[in-house]
């Protein structure tokens, strides 16, 4: 009796609630699409690969926000840092006529370096995170718009063979292996998305660092209390997120060959969504990558749904992405709310 009431604790516990809502809604709005519009190709290999190419850098960029969230906090920078490193990469190889992993490697020193000083500012200075942050992306969208105001095309063997390089999916049949038709395949943008989604579950699991995530964002007055370095791994967690927006910038600049100053606007926005529908909790403390991963995987299926529709105008998924948000945001209230009559 006790072995399954243990048993039934875990399974209703906050943070495996979320995420079992963002898979089950995934699968209910998957198996709409594949009953509605399967004669349309809709559950091709390719067609669900492309959720993830069409996707993987706001995915990339979530992982981040993640843990940002997580800590209780927010980043709206993320966007706009992520246009600034497209620029870096534009300019710098196209104008400048530098490598573009020079160009890269200083939008790693420029995004890290901007993510360290926020969480000082944040910590240190006691300035709430959306303020920071706010001021974060007027920086980089200003630093944008002096490099150039026009789109910049990037012309490099180097971003070509990495944006043209391909694993193409396979079968085997009558003996030999085949490409899976129709062709799908998946790029440098899936396998860095899928890596950062390792790494960041490597990082809240099995890490020190991860748990002190947890507790920061379950109570920071009680972490620090405990000992806990509150203001080193609050720092850290806006340093790997910037990290993470330089990454997605990377992975942008690949998918579309260019860098522009207006690029992602309201892509920290689209970020956020990602990572709440995945089941990370506004307030802190619950959160996982692989709900962050479903929830990138939700955010895209609804788009693929209108497409293959024909007859509707994008602005649907807008409007669908937004009531999904309310949604989750009222299931986290529930499970928030239960949770404290619970305990």
């Amino acid at each position: 009796m006790h072995n399954r009431q243990s048993l039934l604790n875990r399974i209703t516990n906050p943070k495996y609630i979320m995420v079992y809502a963002t898979i089950g809604i995934f699968l209910i709005v998957y198996a709409f699409g594949a009953f509605m519009y399967s004669d349309k190709g809709f559950l091709t290999i390719r067609t669900f690969a492309n959720l993830f190419i069409d996707n993987a850098y706001y995915g990339i960029s979530a992982v981040g926000m993640t843990m940002v969230l997580i800590t209780g906090g927010i980043d709206l920078s993320v966007g706009a840092v992520a246009s600034l490193t497209g620029m870096f990469i534009a300019y710098g190889t196209t104008v400048l006529g530098l490598h573009p992993m020079t160009c890269i490697l200083a939008s790693l020193v420029m995004g890290v370096g901007l993510g360290l000083l926020m969480g000082w500012v944040i910590h240190y200075l006691n300035v709430p995170a959306f303020i920071t942050t706010l001021t974060g992306m007027f920086f980089a969208r200003g630093v944008c718009s002096l490099i150039s105001r026009e789109s910049i095309d990037i012309h490099h063997p180097f971003i070509d063979a990495l944006a043209g390089w391909k694993i193409y999916l396979m079968k085997y049949a009558n003996g030999q292996w085949v490409r899976i038709r129709p062709i799908a395949f998946i790029n440098f943008n899936v396998i860095l998305f899928v890596i950062m989604i390792i790494i960041g579950t490597f990082i809240l699991q099995r890490t020190r660092f991860g748990r002190n995530i947890y507790a920061i964002g379950g109570n920071e007055q009680s972490a620090s209390l405990m000992g806990l370095p509150s203001g080193r791994t609050k720092i850290l967690v806006y340093g790997f997120n910037g990290l993470c927006s330089v990454l997605a910038g990377v992975s942008y600049a690949l998918y579309v060959k260019s860098g522009w100053n207006l690029s992602l606007q309201g892509g920290e926005l689209e970020v956020i969504t990602c990572a709440v529908i995945g089941g990370t909790l506004l307030t802190g403390g619950v959160g996982s990558m692989i709900g962050t991963l479903f929830g990138v995987l939700l955010k895209s299926v609804i788009p693929a749904l209108i497409t293959f529709n024909g007859n509707l105008l994008s602005w649907w998924g807008k409007i669908a992405t937004g009531l999904l948000l309310l949604l989750f945001i009222c299931i986290q209230r529930f499970v928030v709310t239960s949770a404290g009559k619970r305990k």
